[in-house]
């Protein structure tokens, strides 16, 4: 049994070793090559102020535009960076008639204006996939507030307004549609492009110039959805007065100086938890180098895009990872000065302190879904960098971590001052 669990504890360090070398210098194997999360083509993006990319600069061809154009204009070019990959993007009006887009990492400014200029496409879709409604067959959508029916509370909710020509096709699609809510397929999909921005369920025909879509909205995502549905086309046509490639914000040493002070913070937490936690501490330690391979080869394998506040959120995960360990060995100091055996230790400090890390981490990810949809780029790349990262953590604190000190357990150490107590 000892010589089992030394063979996987072994086994162990050698599988973090190999996560972290293939998660930061890639791997060859049966004619697949990963050159590591810092691969420009493979790897991880970079955001504007860690790599630098294209400024592009747009101006209404219109008099004197409306805000509430303008802002359209902003939902359906934030909506193309998106669906491109381009999450830590910049997009901000200059003035009342211009607007500039920051696309990190784009060197060919052509590329990028071919990116920005197509307009994008707005389709109204029934559970087929059938497009029953285009764009130009929309005349208008607001974001209103109050109630909706006479029995209904006040709530924000969005107006739509069809064209003359569309109102009988809607009413097709609605009437179809109200008849096949046994089969769950009774809603009208909304399209941007190839990208489901909303999913209104039909309850009955609509035969009307408008339409209400309601659901629990807040203020932001009924004005949002009013936007993107408006934006079906652009409002006018932009010309383009700038096209230009700066170079990394924050300079050229800006992410290696990042990574070693990451590096440097893991050095410094490995060395206190060994002082303070002893074999715990040590099996930490393991636990967070498989937690930093991990979080390399899945950062790499889906080119997030990493900025200066992606590189935060990654450091905040990791001390979240090591305040579960934390948490755990704590209650194990206390469970063995009540004379419990190691075993028993162990297995106390785990089972009373699952709940308060499942509950903090459970609120941090709520917190996270909350900051990617808010829809700002550096946001947005700090919640999928810290989302991704407490979803790991969780991972290595309550399952490898406890997995690994059972096998410690085995091994049938009697020095109780060598696990904390």
């Amino acid at each position: 049994m000892k010589k089992k669990s030394v063979l996987i504890l072994v086994f162990m360090v050698l599988i973090a070793v190999a996560l972290n070398y293939v998660g930061f210098f890639g791997f060859n194997i049966a004619g697949y090559s990963y050159k590591g999360m810092f691969d420009e083509e493979k790897g991880i993006k970079k955001g504007i102020d860690l790599a630098g990319g294209s400024v592009i600069s747009f101006e209404a061809n219109a008099d004197s535009p409306t805000e509430e154009q303008m802002n359209v204009v902003e939902t359906i070019f934030n909506t193309r960076m998106t669906n491109a990959g381009y999450t830590e993007a910049r997009i901000s009006k200059n003035g009342t008639d211009k607007i500039t887009v920051e696309i990190p990492a784009l060197f060919n400014t052509q590329e990028a204006v071919d990116l920005l200029g197509s307009t994008a496409k707005l389709t109204f879709r029934d559970a087929d996939g059938n497009v029953v409604l285009e764009g130009t067959d929309i005349k208008n959508a607001a974001h209103k507030y109050g109630r909706t029916s006479e029995t209904s509370n006040a709530q924000d909710y969005v107006e739509v307004e069809f064209n003359t020509d569309a109102v009988s096709k809607f009413a097709d699609a609605t009437r179809k549609a109200s008849t096949q809510s046994a089969s769950g397929k009774n809603y009208i999909s909304i399209y941007m492009d190839e990208t489901e921005v909303s999913r209104p369920s039909v309850q009955q025909e609509i035969n009307s110039s408008t339409c209400i879509i309601s659901g629990g909205f807040t203020a932001e995502r009924a004005d949002m959805l009013a936007n993107q549905i408006k934006s079906g086309a652009l409002p006018f046509d932009l010309t383009l007065i700038s096209q230009d490639t700066v170079g990394a914000e924050l300079g050229s040493k800006a992410l290696p100086t990042s990574l070693f002070a990451a590096g440097l913070g893991i050095l410094v937490i490995m060395i206190f938890m060994v002082i303070m936690y002893r074999i715990p501490g040590l099996i930490a330690d393991l636990s967070l180098a498989i937690y930093v391979g991990i979080i390399a080869l899945v950062f790499g394998l889906t080119h997030v895009n990493l900025s200066l506040s992606g590189i935060a959120g990654i450091v905040l995960s990791i001390g979240m990872a090591v305040d579960a360990n934390v948490i755990i060995f704590e209650r194990m100091k206390e469970e063995l000065r009540q004379g419990k055996t190691i075993k028993a230790g162990v297995d106390a400090g785990f089972s009373k302190a699952f709940s308060a890390i499942l509950d903090s981490n459970i609120t941090t990810i709520i917190t996270c879904v909350v900051l990617y949809c808010s829809g700002i780029g550096t946001v947005t790349g700090f919640a999928i960098t810290l989302g991704i990262g407490v979803v790991v953590s969780m991972l290595t604190a309550i399952v490898i971590t406890k997995f690994l000190l059972k096998q410690l357990v085995r091994l049938n150490i009697s020095n109780r001052k060598l696990f904390c107590a």
